[in-house]
C-alpha cells in the first residue's frame, strides 16, 4: 500500500482495522511526522524557514501569510490543507488522518485539538478506527483549549469559545461554547 492510497482511504472515511496493512502504514507515516515536528519544535526558526518546514510536513506549500507559533503536533500532517492568512498558536495538536481543511483568515488559539479519528467501541475492536474530516470555514476564530471532534464542519465567521468541545456542525456567524458546545449567540456585522 502506498502513502497516497492510505491517505485517500482515510480522507474518504475508510474503516481501519487494528493491525491491518493500512494501520501499519499509518505507523510508518507517523514516523515521518514525528521527525518533522521534532525539527519544527526543538529550535528557533525564522518565519520563512518555519513555513518551509511546515510545508514539508503537510506535503504542500503554505502561503507566505501563514503564521505558526510552535510547538505544533501531528501524527500525520499530510492530510492538512490551509488557506491564506491562517494563524496557529502554540501547543496545537492536529490528528489529521481523516483530513483537516482550514479556510482563509482563520485564527486558532493555544492548545486547540483537532481530532479526526474515533475508535471502535467494542473492546475487542478498540484498536480499529473510523476517520472523518474536519472542515473549518473562512475567518473562524477558535479559542484556546478548544477541541474539534471528527466530522465537524464550522461555518464562515464562527467563533468557538475557549475550552469548548465541538461535537456537531457550527453554523456560519455563530458563537458556540461549553461542553458539549452549544450556540451562545449569532454574530451580526455592523458594517
Amino acid at each position: 500500500m502506498t502513502t497516497e492510497e492510505a491517505l485517500k482511504h482515510m480522507r474518504n472515511g475508510g474503516y481501519v482495522e487494528g493491525g491491518s496493512e493500512i494501520h501499519l502504514k499509518m505507523h510508518e507515516i507517523s514516523q515521518r511526522a514525528l521527525r518533522l515536528t521534532s525539527e519544527l519544535n526543538n529550535s528557533y526558526h525564522e518565519p520563512k524557514e518555519l513555513r518551509e518546514i511546515f510545508s514539508g510536513l503537510i506535503g504542500k506549500s503554505v502561503d507566505g501569510t501563514f503564521g505558526l507559533f510552535p510547538p505544533f503536533y501531528t501524527d500525520c500532517g499530510l492530510n492538512i490543507t490551509l488557506g491564506k492568512n491562517v494563524f496557529i498558536n502554540a501547543g496545537c495538536c492536529f490528528q489529521d488522518w481523516g483530513g483537516i481543511t482550514v479556510g482563509d483568515g482563520t485564527l486558532i488559539g493555544h492548545n486547540a485539538v483537532f481530532a479526526t479519528i474515533n475508535h471502535d467501541l467494542e473492546e475487542e475492536k478498540r484498536g480499529s478506527m473510523y476517520p472523518s474530516p474536519i472542515n473549518i470555514g473562512k475567518n473562524v476564530w477558535i479559542g484556546s483549549n478548544a477541541t474539534i471532534l471528527p466530522g465537524v464542519t464550522i461555518g464562515d465567521n464562527a467563533v468557538i469559545a475557549a475550552g469548548a468541545v465541538v461535537t456537531k456542525n457550527v453554523a456560519a456567524n455563530t458563537v458556540v461554547g461549553g461542553v458539549p458546545a452549544r450556540e451562545i449567540r449569532k454574530i451580526t456585522n455592523s458594517a
